[in-house]
């Protein structure tokens, strides 16, 4: 009340004015940035369920593709409880239908990126470009955990080589809806420089179902020396329990690979190390027993759990339309025919071991 001279029988002075115009613009800007702060959450709120419901749309319209596959020949099929057909008129019609929903959304933000703390969320597809930005240094070292969700994993591992590099600080992955759905797609992540902790929520990720899901995770990230999964510290009988787990399988794998292509993993250092193996010099040296030992002190991968990749469904695409005419596909890499004989290289055994991994 500009215009008061007294209160409470006292005469006002400038000093008083002056504090309580200072007291009241501060409660102004207050007040403002409450507003901003309610708006900015609500945003938030509604961008993450617009961005839900477009994942949702999404699966349900690969679930859809996948069904109407299977039902191409119109073989007849179950729709809410009785037999129907399925034709080409039909299956355009309900791709309009979804493609429309999808633009009906698209009003608000598909995707949000947020740096809360020392976390950096990504949320859609969309949110992964923000990795080409120019990041201060500041802000990309502050990162320490990033938080993937309603993405794609294979699109996540198209940009893991962005990640170290962007974040070399970034020690925690988390995952939640982006479909996880085999324990070899963690083979993917032994391309980080370093990792502490890894969380994957059960919401989206279907690859927690499997029992030993995290015994695979301690045994092929084994050179990170992880600390905890899903927020549970890992111990070292854990560790034990997934290398008798697992640790066959590494061998069968380096084993059944051809050695061109084992060798087009290494580097030259590794090159001769695994022609040394190959003659048999490291059997008798020890070499072989002693080397994930020595690869997980030195911060290393192991030469047999580097033959444990992951391929995502594009470049699997794309490479058997390159190579043309392909045998087999070993631990998710295909092999040409004039490379790799299956009649003379597969047994049962080997066979089945494929199949699992």
């Amino acid at each position: 009340m500009m215009q008061l001279r007294q209160l409470d029988m006292k005469r006002i002075t400038e000093e008083e004015r002056r504090m309580a115009s200072i007291a009241a613009r501060k409660e102004e800007e207050r007040k403002r940035e409450s507003h901003r702060q309610t708006l900015l959450k609500e945003k938030k709120r509604l961008t993450i369920g617009n961005i839900a419901r477009q994942w949702e749309i999404q699966q349900n319209r690969v679930d859809l593709e996948a069904s109407l596959n299977k039902d191409k020949e119109n073989e007849p099929c179950q729709i809410n409880g009785s037999a129907a057909y399925v034709f080409p008129e039909e299956s355009r019609s309900l791709d309009t239908i979804l493609s429309s929903a999808v633009q009906g959304l698209s009003v608000l933000e598909s995707h949000l990126v947020e740096v809360e703390g020392d976390t950096l969320g990504l949320y859609g597809a969309g949110a992964l470009e923000c990795l080409d930005r120019n990041w201060s240094v500041q802000t990309a070292g502050i990162i320490a955990t990033v938080s993937f969700m309603f993405i794609e994993f294979d699109e996540i591992v198209q940009v893991l080589a962005k990640l170290k590099t962007k974040f070399p600080n970034c020690v925690h992955l988390k995952f939640k809806e982006t479909n996880l759905v085999a324990l070899q797609q963690f083979n993917a992540l032994a391309e980080m420089h370093r990792m502490e902790q890894l969380t994957v929520d059960p919401q989206g990720n279907p690859v927690v179902n499997f029992t030993l899901w995290k015994y695979y995770v301690l045994f092929r990230l084994n050179h990170f020396n992880l600390q905890k999964i899903n927020g549970v510290k890992v111990t070292e009988n854990d560790i034990v329990k997934a290398e008798r787990l697992f640790g066959i399988l590494a061998y069968v794998a380096s084993s059944e690979l051809p050695h061109y292509r084992m060798l087009s993993l290494f580097g030259e250092s590794r090159r001769k190390q695994f022609h040394f193996l190959l003659e048999g010099k490291g059997k008798k040296s020890g070499v072989g027993s002693e080397e994930s030992s020595d690869n997980r002190r030195s911060g290393g991968e192991s030469t047999a759990r580097a033959t444990l990749n992951y391929m995502t469904k594009d470049f699997h695409m794309e490479k058997l339309e390159n190579t043309g005419k392909c045998s087999v596909s070993v631990f998710g890499e295909v092999i040409p025919e004039q490379c790799y004989s299956l009649r003379n290289t597969f047994s049962p055994t080997s066979h089945r071991v494929s199949t699992i991994s």
